[in-house]
């Protein structure tokens, strides 16, 4: 197997619940190519907006699209929003934060991210499946593309802010924010952005959703990383998985506002 391909498999193996395995060259390679997570955005973008193309009414889309998210991805990145989230509440430096990042018990500040997240996908696919099929308006197929774009362009949004800050981040500590961190440095956000940028036409025949969308997602990536940097000290594994949740968000919730109000 070529370099690319066990690096493909490996995001996949981390960044979905795809049944491909998973082995320590494949993980080796994944490390080293953070490319591969906007690629595997693409896929994943086109699985989870399956509930947008089903014949039932916009309440019943909004219910199913995070559990087609979750089916899908899994629900490891989610204790990286618990956790920042109870850290972000902590009074005290880095090192009061990073301890409470330690505890596996949820504080308040944890459950109020987490609902957050949960209720952010509900409520843009909400939006998306109300804007598809808006009653007396022309071009349903159309529509129906645009709102299936936005999602894909979330996703892939979402990757290529994890791979940036993978890329242009300094870990805060030993573990998997520095295994990843460790291996590439800022010339390797190049190629993220390349294969991401193709992700702001997917809304075609708008433009401008997916271009929200994208910017959305990289201006998180931003926001975390200065975040990160003044309140635990750097990037940790937890920033990255919390990345993925809050760029997809703030990427959908960008392409809603975009199509339905300008």
């Amino acid at each position: 197997m070529t370099a690319t391909a066990l690096a493909l498999r490996g995001a996949l193996g981390f960044l979905t619940r795809i049944p491909v395995g998973r082995d320590e060259a494949e993980w080796e390679a994944f490390a080293g190519a953070p490319w591969t997570l906007p690629v595997v955005g693409y896929l994943v973008g086109g699985l989870v907006a399956l509930p947008l193309l089903a014949p039932v009414p916009a309440p019943t889309v909004a219910l199913a699209f995070p559990l087609a998210v979750y089916a899908v991805t899994g629900i490891t990145h989610l204790d990286g929003v618990a956790d920042l989230g109870d850290a972000a509440v902590v009074h005290g430096g880095p090192d009061e934060r990073r301890e409470v990042m330690k505890d596996s018990a949820l504080g308040v500040g944890g459950t109020v991210a987490l609902v957050a997240v949960v209720l952010g996908l509900a409520t843009a696919a909400l939006g998306l499946a109300e804007a598809a099929s808006a009653a007396g308006t022309p071009g349903v197929r159309d529509r129906l593309g645009t709102a299936v774009g936005v999602v894909v362009a979330a996703e892939v949004g979402a990757k290529a802010a994890t791979a940036t800050l993978v890329c242009v981040g300094d870990a805060a500590h030993e573990g998997l924010g520095s295994a990843l961190t460790g291996e590439v440095d800022a010339g390797a956000a190049l190629p993220v952005l390349a294969l991401a940028a193709p992700a702001a036409l997917l809304a075609w025949p708008r433009l401008l959703p997916g271009v929200a969308a994208l910017l959305a997602a990289l201006a998180t990536a931003w926001l975390l990383r200065r975040w990160a940097r003044r309140r635990l000290g750097g990037v940790s594994g937890d920033v990255l998985g919390a990345t993925n949740e809050l760029a997809r968000v703030a990427a959908l919730h960008a392409g809603v506002i975009a199509w339905t109000r300008f």
